[in-house]
């Protein structure tokens, strides 16, 4: 059945904001400003700062849940489910993850590029696969395993891509290197987040936007006090490019956006997108299928990728795009992509009706930047 054109608006609208989110906040970390001292210039390098315009992002999807049921029950027949009341903090365990793997792939971001952070974070599958054999009892298919398998080749090869590209991109080899572990670190406990609200949040009926607004006001108002302490704690030049070579500091950002407007608009950029993002999301997986959403998702890398190089920010490494497409396949296995294609094959049909069996139906689950993803259930 053809998309109809608001369909077709919603992906589109996921793919671009999607891209612009990663690429905003790559962008910010490219500019270099005076900050509030006599310092000369230097980068602006403010992972912290910048988790906290993302969550405020998400913290809007409350606003937007509001007057959607505001609108909807002005119409003669409502049809929009609220969902039932719940205690808000069920969603600060969770909440408290995401600021956590957020802040840490902001700090990854400085050090390598955003095609590679996109695409690490393709491991996610990995630790939400063992996490929940593990913790939620559920039991993974044959091809889930195999797409976790394949996945974990996939990172090797981007690792390896970005190995060989150290010293020709603008990061030094041994930052590119932390940012690639620290990406694949805070995947792991993102995987936690997922598992946290599968466990706890997800047999309480709540809509998603309001899910995603609530633990963006946690993440907002918890990191945004967190700023305090952190202005206060050195922490060497080792981990830190401010002058001060403190955890973070605030008040330095706010002065190199000052003197550097563009910043504010990359920033503005990855709060505005990230809430888009989230709006377009569950709109496409409600309007059309979790499938479509995660497929999406996919293609957002490869558009970071395309535009990465067009704006000359990475140059192109064959590795990267086998790592990729190794990272594709991976994913498409672990979401039961290919079971559509192999059920057209009779030596193959039931094959895909046994394991469909093994893992009925195709749900909705909210990730931890608030994106839903197809996932099967066992």
């Amino acid at each position: 059945m053809a998309w109809t054109k608001y369909q077709l608006f919603l992906a589109g609208l996921m793919l671009t904001t999607g891209s612009i989110n990663t690429l905003s906040a790559k962008w910010a970390d490219m500019f270099s400003a005076k900050g509030c001292r006599d310092d000369p210039e230097h980068r602006f390098a403010h992972p912290f700062v910048q988790a906290v315009g993302m969550f405020l992002g998400e913290f809007s999807c409350l606003a937007v849940f509001y007057l959607l049921l505001c609108h909807d029950r002005r119409s003669p027949e409502p049809k929009m489910n609220p969902g039932q009341h719940f205690n808000p903090l069920l969603f600060f365990p969770p909440a408290m993850c995401d600021m956590t793997a957020t802040s840490i792939m902001y700090v990854a971001l400085n050090m390598t590029s955003a095609s590679s952070f996109q695409m690490l974070r393709g491991a996610v599958i990995i630790f939400t696969g063992l996490l929940s054999v593990a913790f939620l009892g559920r039991r993974l298919v044959v091809s889930q395993w195999l797409g976790i398998l394949i996945t974990i080749l996939g990172l090797v090869i981007v690792g390896l891509a970005d190995f060989f590209s150290g010293n020709k991109d603008e990061h030094k080899l041994s930052d590119v290197i932390t940012g690639d572990l620290l990406i694949i670190l805070a995947q792991v406990i993102v995987s936690v987040q997922m598992v946290l609200e599968e466990k706890f949040v997800y047999k309480h009926d709540v809509h998603p936007l309001r899910a995603v607004g609530t633990e963006g006001f946690f993440g907002f108002f918890v990191l945004s006090l967190l700023l305090i302490p952190m202005y206060f704690i050195h922490v060497g030049g080792g981990f830190s490019d401010n002058p001060r070579q403190v955890l973070e500091d605030a008040l330095d950002a706010f002065c190199q956006i000052g003197h550097q407007p563009l910043i504010l608009l990359a920033l503005l950029g990855n709060t505005v997108s990230i809430a888009f993002f989230n709006f377009a999301g569950i709109s496409v997986t409600k309007e059309i299928s979790a499938t479509t959403r995660m497929v999406l998702d996919s293609l957002r890398t490869l558009v970071i990728w395309v535009v990465s190089m067009a704006l000359g920010w990475e140059q192109f490494h064959s590795l990267q795009v086998l790592g990729f497409l190794v990272l594709l396949l991976g994913t498409a296995l672990y979401n039961g992509l290919h079971r559509p294609v192999l059920a057209r094959i009779p030596c193959c049909a039931g094959m895909v009706e046994e394991e469909a069996e093994s893992s009925p139906g195709e749900r909705a689950r909210l990730l931890g930047d608030g994106r839903v993803q197809a996932v099967d259930e066992s």
